[in-house]
Formats: C-alpha cells, sequence, structure tokens
C-alpha cells in the first residue's frame, strides 16, 4: 500500500509559473557561435513564437506545458534529462514524422532534435522525471533561416490564439 502520509496535490494552469519564473531550465555550452545565433532569432522575433509553463513540479517529476505557434522552427538541442511529449492540439513534424493529437514522443537524454509546428502551431504537455534540465542548442543549427523564419512569422506570431488554449485558462 501507499505510504499513507503522502497526499495528493492540487495543481492549477491559472497559477503555474511561465519556463522563465520557475528557473527550472538551465542553458549550458553556449559558444560564441550558438550566442549569436540565438540573439538574432529573439531580434527577429523568435521569443513571441513559444510559450511555457512549468504546471507541477516536485522532486522527480515534472510536468510542463508549451505552446509553439505556427512554422515556429524550434532549433536542434538536447537536454540532460529523458522527456516524453503529449500533443493536445495543433501538429508537430519531427524528422519524417508528423505528430497531432493524442501523440506523443519521447527523447532520451543527450539525443539531438528539433521540429516544426503546422499551421496551427502545436500545444503538448512535457513529462520529465526531474525537476530541473538543461537545454545545450548544436553550433550546426542553420541560425540565418532560423532567424529569417522568425522575421516572417512574427507578426503573426504576436496575434495567434492556441488551438487548445490552455494559455487563457491561465488568464482567467
Amino acid at each position: 500500500m501507499g505510504d499513507q502520509k503522502t497526499k495528493f496535490q492540487v495543481f492549477r494552469a491559472k497559477d503555474a509559473p511561465t519556463l522563465e519564473q520557475s528557473h527550472v531550465l538551465r542553458f549550458e555550452g553556449i559558444t560564441p557561435g550558438i550566442s549569436q545565433g540565438l540573439k538574432e532569432f529573439v531580434k527577429a522575433g523568435g521569443a513571441e513564437g513559444s510559450y511555457a509553463k512549468i504546471l507541477f513540479n516536485v522532486p522527480g517529476f515534472s510536468l510542463a506545458y508549451a505552446w509553439h505557434k505556427s512554422d515556429y522552427p524550434l532549433p536542434l538541442h538536447t537536454h540532460d534529462v529523458d522527456c516524453c511529449y503529449l500533443v493536445i492540439a495543433g501538429e508537430l513534424t519531427v524528422g519524417n514524422e508528423t505528430l497531432g493529437k493524442g501523440d506523443g514522443i519521447f527523447v532520451p537524454a543527450k539525443v539531438a532534435y528539433t521540429f516544426v509546428t503546422g499551421s496551427e502551431g502545436v500545444e503538448f504537455i512535457e513529462f520529465r522525471n526531474v525537476t530541473s534540465w538543461n537545454i545545450e542548442f548544436r553550433e550546426n543549427n542553420p541560425w540565418e533561416k532560423i532567424a529569417a523564419k522568425a522575421s516572417e512569422r512574427h507578426e503573426s506570431w504576436k496575434v495567434e490564439k492556441p488551438p487548445f488554449d490552455l494559455t487563457a485558462v491561465a488568464a482567467e
């Protein structure tokens, strides 16, 4: 039987901190080339294309929500821990696979990956068995192409609404 002292815990999307507020993500391995590429991506409007909240975070378990807007070019990167993604709305293409609502992907620690979102963007839930993790971008990212896509989509991203819209729950 389970530990009788352990109680269930309720969490609410409206109370969840953003990824930036939570301080769970550590940027590591930032070379001058990666730094310049990220600066150009952000300058071109890349920050407008992505939103994330940490819904629940306790020792040994983390649950996050992410929304990447339409045609969002996620740079190639790795994390130091395993992660499992469950798509709840929209779609993304990783490699030759297009994932939609109810589909998912398991990404082992240290495996480099990237994806591009569909015309509605993608919303997904991330599961990890830790309370913090790193992100290491790859030097060989096509930074100019990524920045160009952000520049092209920047104004559209400002007014896009997420297909499932957990962000609306957070705003109530």
